[in-house]
């Protein structure tokens, strides 16, 4: 099978990455109900609404779950930042975008209670940036035919369900069951990136002696064998992590890389301990969901380890004002305490959502529009330059390797996020390890 130009695989698998550390810290969250429950007769598409009538959206959150206030706002603040700049610019073709946000808590229920209120009551057209613990509500949403556009993809949803329009894309064929034959892949290109780039040949993978963490940490320790790495593997304790201990087997080892399975406060002991010992290591590489500009703050106990640490995904860097998509989104944002990598990504997926209603603004923006819109245009779309080109291609069968391309930054104190070269260009054709999400 000829590999496909852009690869999403990666950044996938770090959603799926972000959602084992979540749930590291958590109990479970709800149950998911029947799934015939909420099934309607047939996919229906909202009325063509008169003109001036605002546009009604949505947005899910897992605001207020276990996890923390801010560990998931961030897409629906970056989406809710555009439709605010919007409709101060005249709305979508003189209409104004109106947003219903629905806070989920983290659970399944409260995930299903979301999508009743927004897709049966509220009768919205869309819905966008979803960034949600446990998406059980998934079905209901594709049954009903409402397109989901940008959502981050935390678990199988955006690999399962068609309708649902991930911010990173998907290969999979996208019938009611995860990936191919409930198995998804993810690629190797993070490890490529440092072993050709930097030259790094050892890397070390924490991880908590609890079953989630060690099992994603087993998932990176077989992409950085698969391109040739000598792999440390250090397991601490969840309740009593003793991280001097493992910071100084790093130190010993002489780790080039340190990647992790665990959570943030466990990352800042560790880099904690690290500085105390003395290990200084190429990269601590993290994901796109620790992408912020509170880095000064989570690690203001560790100098050395903070300013190594590095972060890889699929979208352009939120410091790289040069590029004038991203000025406008920090100029929109500006009001925020906080900026991240997630807030442009809910940016974008706002921005898709309103040139896939634009194109349906004669006709009527409805659900069955807006959809047609993203299934006959969605390869390839990049919100003007800030994603990497997002594809969908229902494979029948999963890809054995795939060109795939990087953005990459690195944390420097005075700086922040710094862009690491071109991330249309930071490219690598890598092999598709398979994994049970």
């Amino acid at each position: 099978m000829r590999p496909r130009r852009r690869s999403r695989a990666a950044s996938r698998t770090a959603g799926a990455a972000a959602a084992v550390l979540v749930l590291l810290l958590t109990a479970a969250c709800g149950s998911r109900l029947p799934e015939r429950d909420f099934e309607p007769g047939t996919p229906a598409s909202t009325p063509a609404p008169n003109e001036g009538v605002p546009i009604r959206v949505g947005i899910i959150t897992s605001a207020t779950s276990p996890v923390g206030g801010s560990a998931f706002t961030g897409p629906r603040d970056g989406a809710k930042a555009f439709f605010d700049r919007l409709d101060e610019r005249g709305g979508i073709a003189g209409r104004r975008v109106e947003v219903r946000l629905c806070d989920d808590g983290g659970s399944g229920i409260g995930n299903n209670a979301c999508v009743h209120q927004l897709v049966d009551e509220d009768k919205v057209v869309a819905l966008v940036a979803t960034t949600a613990l446990d998406y059980a509500g998934a079905p209901r949403v594709s049954h009903a035919g409402v397109p989901d556009i940008g959502g981050q993809p935390i678990g199988a949803a955006y690999d399962t369900w068609p309708h649902l329009y991930g911010i990173y894309g998907s290969l999979a064929p996208r019938n009611g069951t995860p990936g191919w034959g409930g198995k998804l892949y993810g690629g190797t290109e993070v490890y490529r990136y440092f072993r050709r780039e930097h030259g790094a040949r050892t890397a070390a993978v924490v991880s908590y002696n609890q079953s989630a963490s060690a099992a994603y940490a087993r998932l990176v320790e077989r992409g950085l064998k698969a391109e040739g790495y000598k792999v440390v593997t250090e397991q601490v304790d969840f309740a009593l992590p003793n991280f001097r201990a493992v910071a100084a087997d790093l130190k010993q080892q002489g780790a080039d890389l340190v990647f992790d399975a665990i959570d943030t406060h466990g990352n800042a002991q560790l880099c904690r301990a690290m500085d105390e010992v003395g290990a200084r290591v190429t990269a601590k590489v993290t994901n796109v969901q620790n992408w912020t500009s509170t880095v000064p703050q989570d690690y203001k106990d560790a100098p050395h380890c903070r300013n190594a640490l590095w972060a890889t995904g699929a979208s352009r860097n939120y410091e790289d004002t040069a590029a004038g998509a991203v000025r406008e989104f920090r100029d929109a944002t500006a009001s925020l305490p906080t900026h991240s990598q997630w807030q442009l990504e809910g940016w974008a997926a706002a921005m898709w959502f309103t040139d896939a209603a634009g194109s349906c603004a004669r006709q009527g923006v409805t659900r069955a529009c807006v959809d047609a819109y993203l299934s006959a245009h969605g390869n390839g779309y990049t919100a003007h330059g800030l994603l990497l080109p997002v594809e969908f291609a229902h494979l029948r069968e999963p890809p054995k390797d795939r060109r795939t391309c990087l953005s990459v930054a690195r944390w420097q104190d005075g700086r922040g996020w710094v862009t690491q070269g071109d991330m249309n260009r930071t490219c690598f054709v890598v092999p598709q390890l398979p994994y049970t999400p």
